[in-house]
């Protein structure tokens, strides 16, 4: 880092916040299932770079689009950038790639919890 360089917290701090998100994907990827009554709304901009999704679902949320994991998810997985998770729609299962950059928002309302994240053009 040279002498002129600054500390970017509106990043850092963005980032913590995402590593949260990425925390709890992982306890709920090691236990199997939510525990208790936790259940998590997730937002996430279907423009950014690395979504994956069907191109039906593409076509019906061409911005944002929120998931559900509560009851019934599969093959929920979690990496240092991204999670992927299958999840049904119209009884059609569909598998999602979500890097955590392209996450918005993130909510449990069991626990009265919510972050929500500046979009990738403020990143």
């Amino acid at each position: 880092m040279s002498d002129d360089s600054e500390l970017d917290y509106a990043w850092l701090t963005q980032n913590a916040m995402r590593g949260v998100v990425r925390e709890v994907l992982i306890m709920t990827r090691k236990i199997g299932a939510l525990p208790g009554e936790h259940h998590f709304y997730i937002e996430f901009d279907t423009r950014a770079p690395g979504v994956e999704l069907a191109d039906r679902l593409r076509a019906q949320y061409p911005e944002k689009m929120t998931v559900v994991l509560q009851h019934q998810f599969d093959d929920l997985e979690v990496t240092a950038d991204h999670f992927a998770v299958t999840l049904q729609f119209k009884g059609v299962p569909e598998r999602l790639f979500i890097p955590f950059q392209a996450v918005t928002q993130f909510a449990d309302p069991s626990a009265n919890f919510a972050l929500q994240f500046q979009t990738n053009e403020a990143d």
